[in-house]
């Protein structure tokens, strides 16, 4: 498994795939807030996608609304779930 910025650059370029993003995975940094108007702007369908993709690609389940909460902040957040579990 990718660890530390292998690991991140991996997660971004899963969420731009897996979302079609309109973003070069390079643009978005680490500590980016995923949703809001100032990260990247996802909304609720987007985080649902999110954790398949995250499930998918990484292994990592997501299991309930507040430990997605905590993980779906930024790509720093979420590498860290990975490389805790």
């Amino acid at each position: 498994m990718a660890q530390g910025e292998e690991l991140r650059t991996r997660i971004k370029e899963v969420m731009v795939d897996e979302l079609m993003l309109d973003f070069d995975p390079a643009e978005i940094e680490d500590t980016t807030p995923i949703f809001g108007a100032e990260g990247l702007g996802l909304d609720s369908v987007d985080a649902l996608q999110l954790v398949v993709a995250i499930e998918k690609h990484f292994g990592l389940k997501v299991g309930d609304a507040e430990k997605a909460k905590s993980i779906l902040q930024s790509v720093e957040t979420i590498a860290q779930a990975i490389e805790a579990a």
